[in-house]
């Protein structure tokens, strides 16, 4: 598949690193020179220094021949632009980033074929998060009605008394699958005979009425959650605020920046807004967090969010979760040094735009921080492979793991006896080797 990025930034460039390593024909646009001549030094892929959404570009780029066009710069009319000009010029499917909502409006009209906005997709998931308390991830599939939850196996957690195959004869009233663990850096796909370890990172597929059995199978603790003490300006800590706010939570907003704070607390009439440092002990001592808090570090800087999450933590908040746009910190420092869970911009637009990168009828595509294994929903075609077959008869690949399936609006967590239907949704987890060949199964 032919590819054409346009932005080099935190997206774009996750993107291409991702894409490109999995062997697609990748172009990169970036208007920054510096930034692009640095990139290039470090992708196998072409990387070229120019204005994505201007017509020269897009042609030497090969925009006519281009199976996907992607426009993820932090410009959302630079965006547009270049989906506009892109379809025009023979781009099969344009996707762009856009976070303005008066900008998104009628973007359809303008070549841009999907919108994406991983900024309100973080914040539906972080609320997700905090409702459950404890789980580092949340990610729906199905329509809401499978769930896979992730999070750092306690000591002496329920999950930790066995291999797989036993504890799922002892407790088979559960409905749950263990699809992966993340130990020292590996990826393990889990089998009956897999035993976890405390420590170790769980991904669990479960049904929507199971989650709460899911998360104290792994050990996790529920919290109760009254107040979101948000900390930063930025458009996701705005999000956030409103979405927190509509689940019933009270709501803090702490930033240094004294006209950004007026103009938040003239659009949030809902929150309370503080205007000082949220890394000062002092201005969070000042809030009193206890253990029904949840402090989330917002804004646009890494180090700030650490930080701030830390000094939370440490003055009594009984959650935090920290915004990272480095993908390395979210997978090495959720569920350790204090920070309960973290979200990446990154990972929510790569979600959101593999799924037209995959084969077949892929409905939804999953990325995590501490592995670059995916889980993938995909509609079971009439006339594939799979029909018909058990579980046990596709003879999936080591890497694979089917977690659950959606089938006339029943969703069940399978086992080896479970036979494939034409129509029905599947949700596997895959390392990327087995990625192409396990979609194909399901795909006439």
């Amino acid at each position: 598949m032919r590819i054409i990025i346009v932005g080099a930034g935190a997206v774009g460039s996750y993107l291409a690193e991702r894409l490109s390593s999995e062997g697609q024909d990748v172009v990169v646009i970036e208007e920054n020179e510096r930034r692009a001549n640095e990139f290039q030094g470090h992708i196998d892929a072409l990387v070229m220094h120019g204005n994505g959404a201007s017509m020269q570009a897009l042609e030497a780029a090969g925009v006519a021949d281009s199976d996907l066009l992607i426009a993820v710069s932090d410009s959302d009319g630079a965006n547009v632009l270049a989906c506009h000009t892109g379809k025009q010029l023979g781009a099969k499917t344009t996707i762009a980033r856009i976070e303005n909502p008066e900008i998104r409006e009628g973007a359809d009209r303008l070549g841009v074929d999907v919108v994406i906005d991983p900024s309100a997709t973080a914040a539906e998931e972080m609320v997700g998060i905090v409702g459950l308390g404890g789980a580092s991830e949340l990610i729906q599939f199905a329509d809401g009605q499978l769930v896979m939850v992730g999070g750092v196996v306690a000591p002496n957690a329920p999950i930790t008394s066995g291999p797989l195959r036993q504890l799922r004869v002892r407790k088979a009233e559960w409905g749950w699958v263990v699809a992966a663990l993340v130990r020292d850096g590996r990826t393990i796909v889990a089998h009956g005979d897999t035993t976890v370890k405390a420590g170790d990172h769980a991904l669990v597929m479960t049904t929507d009425d199971r989650v709460d059995g899911a998360t104290r199978m792994l050990g996790l603790k529920r919290r109760h959650i009254d107040r979101a003490i948000i900390m930063g300006g930025t458009r996701l800590a705005e999000l956030s605020a409103d979405y927190m706010h509509d689940a019933g939570l009270s709501v803090v907003v702490v930033d240094q920046d004294p006209e950004r704070c007026t103009n938040l607390a003239s659009r949030h009439s809902h929150a309370l807004v503080v205007c000082g440092d949220p890394t000062d002990p002092e201005v969070l001592q000042e809030l009193d967090p206890g253990p029904k808090d949840v402090a989330l570090g917002m804004s646009g800087w890494d180090e700030v969010n650490l930080l701030s999450c830390l000094v939370a933590k440490a003055s009594g908040a009984g959650m935090v979760i920290a915004r990272f746009n480095r993908i390395a910190y979210v997978g090495l420092l959720s569920g350790v040094v204090g920070i309960d869970a973290a979200v990446s911009s990154r990972l929510m637009a790569a979600s959101a735009i593999l799924r037209f990168v995959r084969q077949g009828k892929v409905e939804q595509v999953a990325t995590f921080s501490d592995t670059d294994a995916e889980a993938i929903e995909i509609e079971v075609s009439e006339g594939a492979n799979a029909v018909g077959k058990t579980l046990l008869d596709l003879k999936l690949p080591v890497g694979v793991i089917i977690g659950g399936v959606s089938r006339n609006g029943t969703t069940f967590v399978p086992d080896g006896s479970t036979i494939i239907r034409s129509g029905d949704h599947i949700i596997f987890f895959s390392l990327p080797r087995d990625i192409e060949e396990s979609s194909a199964l399901f795909t006439a």
